[in-house]
């Protein structure tokens, strides 16, 4: 049994070819996709943080929206970079739409990847302090969350307050419990994998990662995860882990898919360069018959190895088609691989 849900870019585009043409259209149609999801027996729905991008960037309305609408699917984020955020405010905001959602949040987090602009957390008034990287102030500003999402008293509390203190020292507000252990990592490396699994955050793996052995994206992949879990359980948590793995999969099942995705399934990996240190392996995506993608799926080894499955899903294509693509997999794939 694995948790399917599906992960959305939220592009936009005010081309005529596209059923989303405007920031608000990628919000309200993605609000209704994770409504959507949830009836057909999805488990989460999760959007992708870009900035200076037509794509989502402010991720906490739209969860507390979904949240607000929705009942049982989980909602998150994969994921938000963290050279972006001030770590105080992103509690106080992830705490609100976990609370305004029953405590369904998962929320990604990264050092994040090339983004449309040079240095644009630069823009947004953060800077890695002397002899940091801008990697070194992500995982900085990831510490911060961590403890601060742990509900303990650090501010001291001004002696004549407009309103009463409860004693001691002051966290912030509000506070939502058991958040701390739903945060995840997205991580592009083995070191990284093992990093976030001593802190204690579940482990979010996209469809790339750093080429690290030359071996097909799957294995490494799989190694990965191996490598996350041992470093957990060496590290001694008392809960257990998570695992997430992104995926293209499309089910050939009539016209539209054919003509949208008959000619996309890859045969096999890609390898390009992050930036000009960093060679990256991208997976193949899978467009066949459900009959053939079960063949296929069933030898993903990061798939068996992972607890939860995330559809990406091409948005600009409406939530009409999107529902369908979701529900291709729910029920002509997922039961033969026995993840249903």
């Amino acid at each position: 049994m694995k948790k399917i849900g599906f992960l959305s870019f939220g592009h936009w585009n005010p081309s005529p070819q596209s059923a989303t043409r405007s920031a608000a259209d990628a919000l309200l149609q993605s609000i209704d996709l994770a409504v959507a999801a949830e009836e057909l027996g999805a488990d989460g729905a999760y959007f992708r943080v870009h900035h200076f991008a037509r794509q989502l960037s402010s991720p906490f309305p739209l969860l507390a929206a979904v949240g607000a609408k929705t009942r049982r699917i989980e909602i998150g984020t994969g994921v938000i970079d963290m050279r972006y955020e001030n770590p105080l405010y992103m509690a106080e905001d992830a705490s609100a739409a976990d609370l305004i959602s029953g405590g369904r949040l998962q929320l990604g987090i990264s050092r994040g990847s090339p983004e449309q602009v040079m240095d644009g957390w630069r823009y947004f008034g953060y800077q890695p302090a002397e002899g940091e990287t801008e990697a070194d102030m992500a995982r900085r500003h990831t510490e911060v969350l961590l403890d601060t999402l742990r509900g303990e008293g650090f501010a001291e509390p001004n002696p004549q307050p407009m309103f009463p203190n409860p004693p001691g020292l002051l966290r912030v507000e509000p506070f939502s419990a058991g958040l701390r252990e739903r945060i995840w990592w997205g991580a592009g490396s083995n070191a990284t994998a093992q990093w976030a699994a001593k802190l204690g955050m579940n482990l979010q793996s996209s469809t790339l990662k750093n080429d690290e052995t030359g071996e097909p994206f799957h294995i490494q992949q799989a190694s990965q995860i191996r490598a996350y879990r041992a470093a957990w359980k060496e590290a001694g948590h008392r809960h257990q882990p998570r695992v997430s793995v992104s995926r293209s999969i499309f089910a050939l099942l009539d016209q539209r898919d054919h003509a949208y995705f008959g000619n996309s399934g890859q045969q096999g990996d890609q390898v390009g360069y992050l930036d000009q240190q960093t060679r990256a392996i991208f997976g193949r995506s899978y467009a066949a018959e459900p009959e053939v993608l079960i063949k296929q799926l069933a030898q993903d080894e990061a798939i068996a190895e992972a607890d939860t499955l995330l559809l990406t899903v091409p948005n600009q294509l409406g939530v009409e088609y999107n529902v369908h693509v979701i529900e291709s997999i729910l029920k002509h794939v997922a039961p033969g691989l026995g993840w249903r």
